[in-house]
């Protein structure tokens, strides 16, 4: 190898301008590709699920099954980056995931006996490879993308995701409306799926393409798994932290109460079409979007925790504005309301994670910590709503002064804004204005929406990069998934 110093000031590494070119055109495709994917499989699961008759309980366990294991495999990949190359594992997780969206598409076609359990098995592994995936991603295309060029890139990539996926998304509701007209619904499941693997396939396709300048891991750099697990414990002793993420997490987890239920309550109470569901899905979703960066601008002229304060107290009353009217112009507009309030709080709680670190500490123990209290959280809130939304028709029955709501979901939707109100309520008054730290000028945080759903809304994924002495860039595993 041709050490630096033999070379002349300001020659690139030789062919690096023909591979990074190539390999971020492939990253665009892949960025459109992967959108086929998630637009479909992320979003109408839970339609799958009400389509194949299944039960209260049952959509609740979709829901918490699938979000605990991913939860669990990114740590488990995190840890494997340290030991094994990145790019194979990536690519051989992407077309894992292949084939277990084309299992779904599968079950679309077959009807089998126990559908709904082979739903939740293929959901498991579904989220367990997006989950496994991403840490490996982050870290490589950091690796790829130059300094100069990171924000314009991924603000590019998610601008083309999201196009992508909205577009996607509608057309999915759209192809599931004509079948129903049709009575085929089963076919256009059956479509749609097969639709969402013949994008992965080509995602996994652009994946192997792709070129990966530091294929190797970093010995120096490994950490063990009982020290990652002591790091994790200790980060709970500080007050601020501890505050913070029980709050989060548990937000999470009581909106897990009611959200597969909202698809229940659109398909089944009021009658909607899949086309009706998805535009009533999308405008939560394109709000969030539109205003994250007016809630940038916000936060960094009045500070994070007066955004998450505003957002906190607001988000409670979100699953009760749909007790008051079966509109659907009335549901639109509070779906944009919606996404009003969750792209300040998913943008704020991020930014707030950040500002509240002890200094010199790693961020990456502290982000870690948080998504694995959240994704506990998710699975009791989710498995609970279940229950509930079991319980509801009988309770309708027993007790008179309900027997005049529209829907025994209701109960579930008034539980989940009692739970939410409580949590909001002990955590406003608790939470501490951090001192705003500079961020050095040897670390930039790179932010972007990775992928949205129907049930979260939008996911944003913070990238953060340190350079080397060297001058070299080495990507740290720093990131906040937030509903």
């Amino acid at each position: 190898m041709t050490d630096a110093a033999e070379r002349p000031a300001g020659d690139a590494p030789p062919h690096r301008s023909v591979w990074l070119r190539g390999t971020l055109g492939l990253s665009q495709k892949e960025a459109v590709a992967s959108a086929t994917m998630t637009a479909t499989g992320d979003n109408f699961f839970n339609a799958f699920a009400i389509y194949l008759n299944a039960s209260a309980v049952q959509m609740g366990w979709l829901m918490a099954i699938p979000q605990l294991f991913g939860a669990l495999c990114q740590v488990l990949s995190a840890w494997l980056g340290n030991y094994l190359p990145r790019k194979p594992l990536v690519v051989m997780t992407a077309r894992m995931q292949t084939l277990v969206v084309a299992g779904l598409s599968l079950l679309a076609l077959t009807r089998a006996e126990n559908s709904v359990a082979w739903l939740i098995g293929l959901a498991v592994l579904y989220f367990s490879c997006i989950n496994f995936i991403q840490p490996q991603w982050r870290a490589w295309m950091g690796s790829v993308v130059p300094q100069r060029r990171r924000g314009t890139f991924f603000a590019s990539r998610t601008r083309l995701t999201m196009m992508a996926s909205l577009g996607i998304f509608l057309s999915g509701g759209a192809l599931l409306s004509l079948s129903q007209r049709f009575e085929v619904v089963w076919l256009g499941f059956a479509l749609l799926f097969a639709i969402a693997a013949t994008g992965r396939g080509y995602s996994s396709h652009f994946l192997a393409q792709m070129h990966d300048p530091d294929p190797s891991p970093h010995p120096a750099s490994r950490k063990g798994f009982w020290q990652s697990i002591v790091q994790l414990r200790a980060s709970l002793s500080d007050k601020t932290f501890r505050d913070y993420s029980f709050f989060v997490a548990g937000m999470q987890g009581v909106v897990a109460i009611s959200a597969p239920f909202f698809a229940v309550y659109m398909l089944r109470d009021l009658e909607f079409t899949y086309l009706e569901y998805s535009l009533n899905a999308t405008a939560s979703i394109l709000t969030q979007f539109l205003m994250l960066r007016f809630w940038g601008r916000f936060s960094d002229r009045f500070g994070n925790r007066l955004v998450m304060q505003f957002s906190s107290v607001l988000i409670p009353l979100m699953p009760l504005m749909w007790l008051f009217s079966t509109d659907y112009v009335y549901l639109l507009g509070v779906q944009v309301l919606s996404g009003f309030v969750w792209s300040g709080f998913s943008l704020s709680t991020a930014n707030y994670l950040y500002d509240i670190r002890p200094h010199r500490s790693d961020f990456a123990v502290y982000a870690a910590m948080q998504s694995a209290l959240s994704a506990c959280a998710v699975f009791m809130g989710a498995i609970l709503g279940g229950l509930i939304a079991s319980a509801a028709p009988k309770l309708v029955e027993l007790l008179p002064f309900l027997q005049n709501i529209r829907s025994p979901l209701y109960l579930v939707f008034f539980s989940s804004f009692l739970l939410r109100a409580l949590i909001a309520a002990w955590f406003v008054p608790r939470a501490v204005e951090p001192h705003m730290r500079r961020r050095p000028q040897l670390l930039q945080l790179i932010f972007r929406v990775s992928r949205f759903n129907a049930i979260s809304g939008v996911s944003l994924d913070w990238l953060s990069v340190t350079r080397r002495d060297d001058g070299n860039t080495a990507v740290k595993d720093e990131d906040v998934t937030a509903p």
